[in-house]
């Protein structure tokens, strides 16, 4: 069996007679941030131990009130509080406190299809890549509802457009790591928006990645979904407007630029085209305002030009934070 194969044996313990001793296989971490999932949680920990035995689950509760956490406990999963509510607080302390060589993130809810994870896992390893995304296809017609599809495919596209090759499924919970994506990516999102930043971290870093097609499924009986589609979404637009400041300012300044430029040429016109006529300016308020938005635009200009500078100092040292860690490959070796 080559090295890869072996590895992903070893994680879903099937080589252990076929391994030598100096083969030691990499710690795997299952992540799973849970809020009032006491329909769905014992399922979901028993189908990753299922298709990850050497694998530790980490259950991350952020303050549910059905028995969430005490159902993961008696699982037998490694249960964590995260009181400050939204996932993406949940998602930061994970990646703070969490140490493995592979991480796997799932939502809880058991919709996600569990058994493709050596598949995923699989992929990481094999073309060296620092995450692998679950694309979901929905096996019923409800398991996802149109509106959610519909914003996933909206926002996916204008990441695609803002950002460059994007995923099909930007806003999957269900995706594989590599120790460098986790250890160099800087949280800062509160909610269901932190899969926006975990996207465009990868594209903005060039980080080689990957997106798998696997099932999604209908959530269990008396399990709700926490997703609000308007509200949420709203939320995922203002993180792709503000990131869209933060990564790309000059796109945005100099379009900003560009159209105070259109204006102040419109309000311009007419006050030249009389001054060239007859010689006056009887407009003057006219010719001010012109002058105003044409200063605006310059100013708009500038700033982008050195917000770019400044989010090209930011992009390399997190470029350098990236390469202090080992890849994938480098840690398959050490491994054996």
């Amino acid at each position: 069996m080559t090295k890869v194969a072996l590895a992903v044996a070893d994680l879903i313990g099937e080589s252990a007679a076929m391994t030598s001793d100096s083969v030691r296989p990499v710690e795997v971490a299952v992540l799973l941030p849970c809020y009032n999932e006491a329909q769905a949680i014992v399922a979901v920990i028993g189908e990753f131990r299922q298709a990850l035995p050497g694998a530790r689950i980490y259950v991350y509760d952020n303050n549910s009130s059905d028995g969430s956490a005490a159902l993961a406990r008696a699982a037998g999963a490694t249960v964590r509080t995260e009181t400050r509510q939204g996932k993406g607080f949940v998602v930061r302390r994970m990646f703070a406190d969490v140490e493995a060589d592979i991480y796997v993130m799932c939502d809880a809810d058991s919709t996600y299809e569990i058994g493709a994870v050596p598949r995923l896992i699989a992929r990481l390893i094999d073309d060296g890549l620092d995450m692998v995304v679950g694309a979901r296809s929905a096996i019923s017609d409800s398991a996802y509802r149109p509106a959610h599809k519909f914003g996933n495919w909206l926002l996916s596209t204008l990441v695609q457009r803002i950002f460059g090759k994007g995923f099909r499924d930007m806003l999957s919970g269900y995706r594989v790591f590599s120790r460098r994506f986790v250890k160099s990516f800087p949280v800062m999102a509160q909610g269901f928006e932190v899969e926006t930043e975990l996207t465009i971290h990868a594209l903005e870093l060039e980080m080689p990645c990957a997106e798998l097609d696997t099932e999604f499924r209908d959530r269990p009986a008396g399990s709700e979904s926490k997703l609000r589609t308007v509200s949420d979404g709203l939320r995922i637009l203002g993180t792709i407007a503000g990131l869209l400041k933060q990564e790309r300012p000059f796109l945005l300044f100099g379009f900003s630029a560009g159209f105070l430029a259109v204006v102040a040429l419109a309000l311009a016109w007419p006050v030249v085209a009389e001054y060239l006529a007859t010689g006056l300016v009887p407009r003057l308020p006219t010719a001010v305002l012109a002058m105003g938005v044409m200063l605006l635009a310059y100013l708009s200009l500038f700033s982008g030009l050195i917000l770019e500078n400044v989010t090209r100092s930011r992009q390399e040292a997190k470029r350098l934070r990236y390469l202090e860690l080992p890849g994938i490959h480098a840690v398959m070796d050490a491994h054996g």
